[in-house]
């Protein structure tokens, strides 16, 4: 049984699983945080929620893309890619925070290309470097 498990296409294909099952999850838990429903708005047309939420996708997959390489066994990689994404909520929450101006997700919610993109690229950017920490 060890040498099924030790197969690099039966590796993949539980990677890969895995991966899916908790790109939905994290989704779910984005989807809770903001004020939007990310689908509906989608729907509707409004470019800065699926660039906002492309990159959470993005940032998500990025991080699991690095905790794979850095580490041998399932649990482990799930284990560090579950603690990227909490750092990459973490950042959601800073980018908020550092905008007392305005509310990020009632511009993304409006269609705010300009704040969908810099929410699309602060994901992509902080899963490059919560991937190098991992």
């Amino acid at each position: 049984m060890n040498q099924f498990w030790e197969n690099e296409f039966v590796q993949t294909a539980a990677y890969f699983s895995v991966v899916i099952l908790c790109i939905v999850v994290f989704l779910a838990i984005f989807e809770i945080v903001t004020k939007y429903n990310n689908w509906d708005e989608i729907q509707k047309g409004n470019l800065a929620v699926a660039m906002t939420t492309g990159g959470k996708i993005f940032g998500i997959a990025n991080v699991f893309r690095f905790s794979i390489g850095q580490h041998d066994s399932l649990f482990e990689m799930i284990g560090w890619g579950m603690f990227g994404f909490v750092l990459l909520l973490l950042g959601y929450f800073i980018y908020e925070f550092l905008t007392p101006k305005f509310r990020i997700d009632d511009e993304i919610q409006k269609d705010n290309r300009a704040v969908g993109f810099i929410s699309m690229v602060i994901s992509i950017g902080l899963s490059y470097v919560i991937g190098a920490g991992i």
